[in-house]
């Protein structure tokens, strides 16, 4: 059986992701933000590098021995089974355009899988996490996500719809969901606090999704690939109350 994880580790890294999230709002909606295209042809900024900086420079000198994964830089290989994974702004085309729903992302992995997961809003002062055997909390208090058991009147959120197969949506909206965007990791955040029942990720990296089962797991609900595997380098991500999700999982599959 996996082992609970230390409450001051999981403290550790929202007091660290928060100080990254705040290094991040000293550039939203600057005029003097200069947005680069990175080789895949997705947005990257200052505020992405330096927040992923800050992060890898505080837990190397915290973790030595501990592994990073990051978007923004080559990946550290580690010595003592665990792993941090950092996406410095999920979300940078929301915070290119000035939409305070980006978020910074966390998580720990070790031998058992992801252990913290920890999702910073730092545009609505707003923080997500959980630690494995510990729970989920939103900025102190406990988070879990709501009751609702049928798809009708369900919302379900998405970081866009481009992403979507054409079937896909087509499906899920003649199911009776209430399809949102401007999602990402707050679209996990919305999951987890029970404000919405699904987000939905259609395409989405490790570094997307890393803190998403733990959070998921902790607050009461399901996350998984569009495969129904509970992993998060599946290269998709559905988080629901879990009271649907196999329906999800179905009406998406078509």
């Amino acid at each position: 059986m996996a082992q609970s994880i230390d409450p001051e580790l999981l403290e550790t890294a929202v007091t660290l992701l928060r100080q990254a999230g705040e290094l991040t709002l000293q550039h939203f909606r600057s005029a003097e933000l200069v947005i680069d295209k990175k080789g895949d042809g997705t947005p990257v900024t200052v505020a992405d590098r330096a927040a992923e900086r800050l992060l890898r420079e505080e837990i190397e000198a915290r973790f030595p021995d501990d592994g990073i994964l990051g978007e923004e830089e080559a990946e550290k290989l580690g010595t003592s089974g665990r792993r941090w994974i950092i996406d410095p702004i999920d979300g940078t085309k929301a915070f290119t355009h000035g939409v305070p729903l980006y978020t910074n992302l966390l998580a720990l992995e070790d031998q058992d899988g992801i252990a913290i997961g920890v999702i910073n809003v730092p545009g609505l002062a707003e923080t997500v996490y959980a630690g494995r055997g510990l729970g989920c909390f939103c900025n102190g208090a406990p988070a879990s996500v709501n009751g609702h058991d049928t798809i009708d009147g369900a919302y379900m959120t998405s970081s866009g719809l481009s992403p979507w197969d054409d079937d896909e949506l087509l499906r899920a909206k003649r199911a009776g969901f209430n399809l949102r965007t401007w999602g990402d990791g707050y679209g996990y955040v919305l999951v987890a606090t029970g404000r919405v029942e699904a987000m939905y990720d259609p395409k989405a990296e490790l570094y997307d999704v890393a803190p998403m089962p733990v959070i998921l797991a902790e607050a009461g609900g399901t996350f998984t690939d569009i495969n129904g595997n509970p992993r998060p380098d599946g290269g998709s991500g559905l988080a629901t109350n879990g009271r649907i999700h196999d329906k999800t999982l179905e009406i998406l599959r078509g």
